[in-house]
């Protein structure tokens, strides 16, 4: 199904602290989304309505930054179909960046 049928779903989105400076400081979105949206979608949606935000999570290309961790309800984006990842109404997705270890 499409969008344009109407049909649309609820998706939370969680942010980590270093992120939600360019949020407008929230920690949590709420998104709206056409109800078969992926998580390429929904990152499209946030850079829409966040530039900022946008801009750290995808590069000039409008790709996903490779330093960027996705995780829908709990698993890794990664383990699943990476960004072509389907959200439910309900979902939720969890940015979380890498953090470099020394």
């Amino acid at each position: 199904m499409s969008g344009s049928d109407g049909l649309t779903m609820q998706v939370d989105v969680l942010l980590p602290g270093v992120l939600r400076e360019h949020a407008g400081g929230a920690d949590e979105l709420r998104l709206t989304l056409p109800d078969d949206c992926d998580v390429t979608g929904a990152v499209a949606v946030m850079a829409q309505e966040w530039p900022a935000l946008g801009r750290r999570l995808r590069d000039e290309t409008g790709a996903l930054r490779r330093h960027v961790n996705l995780f829908v309800d709990g698993d890794d984006v990664r383990a699943l179909q990476g960004p072509r990842t389907v959200l439910r109404n309900g979902s939720v997705l969890h940015v979380l960046p890498s953090v470099a270890g020394g």
